[in-house]
């Protein structure tokens, strides 16, 4: 049977793992998202002009979004990047929720589920890395 001291490593290894994969979906589904912001996409250009956001938050978002896909992956701007992405995300989903409905266009609610499938693994992203946050929120470390 093996000691804590051999279990530890494992746990945490599997946990950074899982992490990374929770990190690149996260990345994937912003980066999919990007052409349709960057081209200009009918779809895009309604949603942000019913925002009143047309063109300039349609780009300032795309742009955000493309920073957090590339930060997120990089283990030293991982948490930075899991609370910007989460603020991102948590406008998204209030803009569905407020303004633009969660059906856009007959996508069935596509894109509003894409959110709350964001929204879900920066939580648990934020849950596998808890003690990192908690050290930030204890002023023990700072965000590099």
């Amino acid at each position: 049977m093996e000691n804590n001291n051999q279990i530890i490593p494992i746990i945490m290894n599997k946990i950074m793992s899982l992490s990374f994969i929770i990190r690149i979906v996260i990345s994937t589904i912003y980066l999919q998202t990007l052409y349709f912001k960057f081209t200009g996409h009918p779809d895009s250009v309604y949603i942000f002009s019913e925002l009143g956001l047309e063109p300039y938050g349609r780009i300032g978002v795309g742009v955000i979004e493309l920073i957090i896909s590339i930060l997120l992956l990089i283990n030293k701007t991982k948490l930075l990047s899991i609370i910007v992405s989460l603020g991102i995300i948590t406008g998204a989903i209030a803009s569905h929720l407020l303004v633009i409905g969660i059906t856009i266009k007959e996508d069935h609610g596509g894109l509003f589920s894409l959110a709350i499938i964001i929204f879900i693994l920066n939580i648990v992203l934020i849950y596998l890395h808890k003690t990192d946050f908690s050290k930030i929120l204890k002023n023990k470390i700072y965000i590099q």
